[in-house]
């Protein structure tokens, strides 16, 4: 199977298997729209992040339903299924489930081998590497190092990328503490 666009990665692996997210949705559609951003200017031409500026983009996304566009992206693909049900004297239901456990441990293989030191990341893994550390999904890497460490590391790792990756992690960091400050106003 071709790898899965960042976005892609990063929704599976902020997700469990019944399709219940791990963190909240406002803050994980920033994440993939900070991933769907950086993997077009990985696979693109390297520029400058200019105008109309990554905050306006990735906030444009984020509000613009990438959340939504993402799992329907992985329903067409067939990494997700769509599972709909009632349960008695309740109201119907829907879930995006795993269609197959391999889509997850391939979408945070990569991270788990970079923080572990088996292999050096390249650009895309790297930024994969902060997205998960901003969205503090470090526990869905089973890996057996304290929380702090492990999201120290994973820091470690976008901020020593070639550029647009770091900076795009902290632009993606900054709009999600935003967010979440947000609530409190």
């Amino acid at each position: 199977m071709d790898r899965l666009p960042l976005h892609q990665d990063l929704y599976l692996i902020a997700h469990d298997k019944t399709g219940k997210p791990y963190v909240h949705p406002a803050s994980l559609a920033l994440g993939l729209a900070g991933a769907a951003l950086l993997d077009r200017l990985l696979t693109g031409p390297v520029k400058p992040l200019l105008n109309p500026g990554p905050v306006a983009l990735i906030k444009g996304a984020a509000a613009g339903g990438i959340y939504d566009r993402t799992r329907e992206e992985l329903l067409g693909s067939g990494v997700l299924v769509r599972v709909t049900g009632r349960r008695l004297g309740m109201l119907p239901y829907t879930r995006y489930e795993l269609a197959d456990i391999a889509s997850v441990v391939r979408a945070s293989s990569g991270v788990r081998s970079a923080v572990e030191g088996w292999k050096t990341p390249d650009a895309r893994c790297a930024g994969l590497c902060g997205l998960v550390a901003v969205l503090r999904l470090e526990g869905e890497l089973y890996l057996d190092q304290p929380a702090a460490r492990l999201v120290a590391r994973l820091r470690e790792i976008a901020a020593s990328a070639a550029s647009p990756v770091g900076e795009l992690v902290e632009i993606v960091d900054t709009l999600v503490a935003e967010a979440a400050v947000a609530v409190y106003r």
